[in-house]
């Protein structure tokens, strides 16, 4: 971006550049990048505006690349145990991740204090995600905490890695120390990944918090409402709970012709009879 816009006064730059530069850039570039560089020039020129050194931003109503979405890998139950199981010592807590929906921060910095176990609960309130190598313990997405149950299969291993801690030691690892997150290229979760995929090449390659999907498409496929589903993962609202797993409500949606389709035959027949 600096050899074409650095030396360029903002007051003029004019729209149709502005457009030139982004096409230009989408055809050796993804959208992402290409969203990313348009989004810092786009921020610089709305401090031009508001210092009023110009009277608007050329490079706001350019038309934009669209990113393609990732199309998103649902585990089925025996996918799960057959992964959880390939990852050893780490088997609870991908179970944990594959069933509750929570991000890998929130499921590392889970202290002994935040479960329920007579409701089976687990009140998340930290996030403790890497950040440039070292772990920063934050509030969840949203800054919000939540209540997520767990199903019941959990209470004894969950029993178990709580045994001999406090309230505020940490439930996975040590209890004092936040467990690293595998490395993406060599760590014990992608070498699962392959061993599975060597003997199975079918198996799904799916992300740590990808699993976070998963568990949503369970939960769903179980006969969660959305709502729920919405608690569970933390998300602002239904809306978005629907506008990011439309694809899960398929079902749903057949459910509700067939159930409008009966509601019409019994009413006819209902009418005839009388």
């Amino acid at each position: 971006m600096a050899p074409l816009w650095a030396e360029r006064a903002v007051g003029g730059i004019r729209p149709s550049e502005v457009q030139a530069w982004v096409t230009e850039l989408n055809s050796r570039k993804n959208a992402s990048v290409v969203l990313r560089a348009h989004g810092v020039l786009a921020s610089i020129l709305d401090s031009a505006v508001a210092d009023r050194r110009m009277l608007a931003n050329p490079a706001r109503g350019v038309n934009l690349p669209r990113k393609t979405p990732k199309r998103r890998v649902y585990l089925a139950h025996e996918q799960v145990d057959r992964l959880a199981a390939e990852c050893g010592q780490n088997e609870t807590l991908v179970l944990f991740l594959a069933y509750t929906g929570l991000r890998w921060g929130e499921a590392i910095g889970m202290r002994v204090g935040s479960l329920d176990t007579l409701r089976r609960r687990v009140l998340v309130q930290v996030n403790a995600p890497r950040v440039g190598g070292r772990i920063v313990i934050g509030t969840p997405k949203g800054h919000e905490a939540r209540s997520v149950p767990y199903p019941s299969f959990f209470a004894e291993p969950l029993a178990r890695f709580c045994e001999g801690k406090s309230r505020e030691q940490l439930v996975f690892g040590d209890g004092n120390t936040h467990l690293g997150t595998p490395s993406s290229r060599d760590g014990w979760y992608e070498y699962a990944i392959r061993r599975l995929q060597k003997d199975d090449p079918s198996f799904p390659r799916i992300t740590l918090h990808d699993l976070r999907h998963t568990a949503a498409s369970l939960a769903i496929s179980a006969g969660a409402n959305v709502k729920a589903v919405q608690r569970m993962l933390g998300h602002k609202s239904a809306a978005m709970t629907l506008d990011t797993y439309a694809d899960l409500f398929d079902d749903d949606l057949d459910a509700v012709a067939d159930a409008l389709d009966q509601a019409r035959s019994r009413s006819r027949n209902f009418n005839a009879a009388g």
